[in-house]
């Protein structure tokens, strides 16, 4: 029992400590000239489904909720965030060229197709983000009108 205490005592102890490894949550300013929804012109309704579902991790208008501030758990979804961003970003799509606007479309057309996004655990705690049959449909046929347009 005294080992079990001893293990336990430093276990909390590392979880305090890792509380002050800093994580940087701070969200790059948007210009909005080069902001998705404004470039392309994006109706309200796809407006609406992009922001509850799509930019806490493919935009720089992510609200981080409670605990993303509690380490490890900070660490995994700010990776998650940056990840997210790296294979699209719909804050800088006007800086992108058109084909990595092009390959940005079809796979996120893909993705809302074959429900791999929004991500499971994402989905788990935002249930908002838990897009209905239509909405996906609306969504991707959205992108794909945008790829057929050559518009992008």
């Amino acid at each position: 029992m005294k080992t079990f205490k001893n293990i336990l005592y430093w276990f909390l102890i590392a979880i305090a400590l890792i509380q002050f490894i800093p994580v940087n949550r701070v969200n790059k300013p948007v210009d909005q000239k080069v902001n998705f929804v404004n470039v392309l012109a994006t109706p309200g309704n796809v407006q609406a489904i992009l922001k509850k579902a799509c930019y806490d991790c493919h935009s720089n208008e992510t609200i981080y909720p409670d605990y993303a501030y509690v380490a490890p758990i900070s660490w995994s979804i700010k990776n998650h965030i940056t990840k997210g961003r790296e294979h699209l970003n719909f804050s800088e799509w006007g800086t992108f060229n058109k084909d990595l606007k092009k390959n940005m479309l079809e796979n996120s057309a893909k993705s809302i197709k074959d429900y791999s996004m929004p991500l499971g655990a994402y989905i788990n705690k935002h249930p908002k983000a838990n897009l209905t049959k239509a909405e996906r449909v609306l969504l991707s046929d959205y992108f794909e009108g945008i790829l057929q347009s050559g518009n992008y």
